[in-house]
C-alpha cells in the first residue's frame, strides 16, 4: 500500500471542500481523493496497488441520523447513504413493503461485511474482473487508460454479454443496484456545486469511450442517499440470484423484478438483470413484451428472449445467456406466486 494522507470529516460540505483540487481535471473514478465509508472495496483495492489515492477522506463522522438515516411512509422509502447493508438488510417494514431491496442487500455479501458496508459504497464497488484487480497484467483500460482489454482475448467466464464495447467487457458486480432501478429509484448527491438528484440509474456509466469514469459522479461529489417511491408493485418484489456457490458469491446471473398484477395479468412489470451487464441493468424489452399480458410460460420466454437480443457473448460466457433467461422466467414466476 503506497503512502496516503487521511482527513476525517463531519458533513458533507467538509467532505467535499476536503477533494483535492487535481480531481477536478478527471472522472471520479480516477481521483487523487476518495472517500472512505465501510471500505470493503476502497481498502482491497488499495492493498492490491490498483487504486492508488493520495487523500483518503473519512466520513463515518457524518451525522449519522441524517447520513445513515433509513425512513419509510406512505409515499417513498429513504435510504441514507451511510446506512450499513445490514441495517437495511434487516429493517421489517423494507422486508415487508420493499422485499427485493432486503433481499439483494441480504444476497450480496457475507455477515461481517454487510455490518461494515455502506449503501452508497455498495452501489460503487469496482468491477470483479481479474485483469482489472492483478496489476500484473498491463492491458486493463479501467485501470490504464488506453492500455487495452486483456479480458477481450482471455479467459472471460464472469464478463459481461450486454452493454459491453470493444474498451471493456467487465461486469457490475453488485446486487442492490438492480433492486433500485427495478423500482426507479432517485439518488440525492451532494458536490463542489451543491445538492442533486438524479435517477439511480443515470448513474453508472457504460464503458463506450471511457471505461474508466464508470459513473455520472462529478468529481467531489457525494452520495448521501437514495429514495424509492412507494407503488403498487414494491410488495410483490424479489430478487433471484445464481451464483457458483449458495454462500457468498458473486452472481452468474440474477434478476430483480416487480410486478402490479390483476385478475392473473400483468398490470405492471419492473426488471433489472445482474452478473451479465457492464452497469446495473433495467430490461425495459421484457417489460414491454410482459406487459398487459397473462403470465404463462410462453410469453414468460418471448419476454426473456427480448431481454437478451443484444447479448454479445465472449469466448467462454457463452452460457450466461441462457442461464439470465432462465433466471428471469425463475424470478417471475415466483413473483407472480407471492401471498401479499
Amino acid at each position: 500500500m503506497r503512502p496516503f494522507s487521511f482527513e476525517r470529516v463531519t458533513s458533507p460540505n467538509a467532505a467535499v471542500a476536503a477533494f483535492s483540487p487535481d480531481d477536478a481535471r478527471g472522472p471520479a473514478v480516477a481521483s487523487h481523493s476518495q472517500y472512505l465509508a465501510g471500505g470493503t472495496t476502497l481498502l482491497d483495492l488499495m492493498k492490491l496497488d490498483v487504486m492508488r489515492p493520495d487523500n483518503v477522506i473519512d466520513i463515518n463522522a457524518l451525522d449519522r441520523s441524517v447520513a445513515g438515516q433509513i425512513s419509510i411512509d406512505d409515499r417513498a422509502l429513504r435510504l441514507g447513504g451511510l446506512a450499513r447493508m445490514a441495517e437495511a438488510a434487516d429493517h421489517p417494514r423494507i422486508k415487508q413493503d420493499y422485499p427485493v431491496i432486503a433481499q439483494s442487500l441480504q444476497q450480496a455479501a457475507s455477515g461481517q461485511l454487510r455490518n461494515m458496508a455502506s449503501l452508497a459504497g455498495n452501489v460503487l464497488q469496482r468491477t470483479r474482473c481479474q485483469y482489472f484487480r492483478d496489476v500484473s497484467y498491463a492491458q486493463c483500460n479501467k485501470r490504464t487508460p488506453g492500455s487495452g482489454c486483456a479480458a477481450l482475448d482471455g479467459f472471460n467466464r464472469i464478463h459481461a454479454v450486454l452493454g459491453t464495447s470493444e474498451q471493456c467487457i467487465a461486469s457490475y458486480p453488485g446486487d442492490f443496484a438492480q433492486a433500485l432501478i427495478a423500482l426507479d429509484a432517485a439518488v440525492e448527491m451532494q458536490g463542489p456545486h451543491g445538492p442533486r438528484t438524479i435517477p439511480f440509474m443515470q448513474l453508472h456509466r457504460q464503458p463506450t469511450d471511457r471505461p474508466e469514469a464508470e459513473t455520472t459522479l462529478a468529481p467531489g461529489e457525494l452520495i448521501v442517499g437514495f429514495r424509492v417511491p412507494a407503488a403498487p408493485w414494491t410488495r410483490r418484489s424479489l430478487y433471484l440470484k445464481v451464483r457458483d456457490r449458495a454462500s457468498y458469491e458473486f452472481a452468474l446471473t440474477s434478476a430483480a423484478v416487480a410486478l402490479d398484477l390483476s385478475d392473473g395479468k400483468i398490470r405492471t412489470v419492473r426488471i433489472a438483470l445482474g452478473g451479465v451487464a457492464t452497469v446495473p441493468w433495467r430490461a425495459r424489452e421484457a417489460e414491454s413484451m410482459l406487459s398487459g399480458k397473462a403470465l404463462d410460460d410462453a410469453v414468460l420466454r418471448q419476454a426473456a428472449d427480448a431481454a437478451f437480443a443484444n447479448a454479445r457473448p465472449s469466448e467462454h460466457n457463452g452460457f450466461k445467456v441462457e442461464l439470465g433467461k432462465r433466471t428471469l422466467v425463475r424470478a417471475l414466476k415466483q413473483a407472480a406466486a407471492m401471498e401479499l
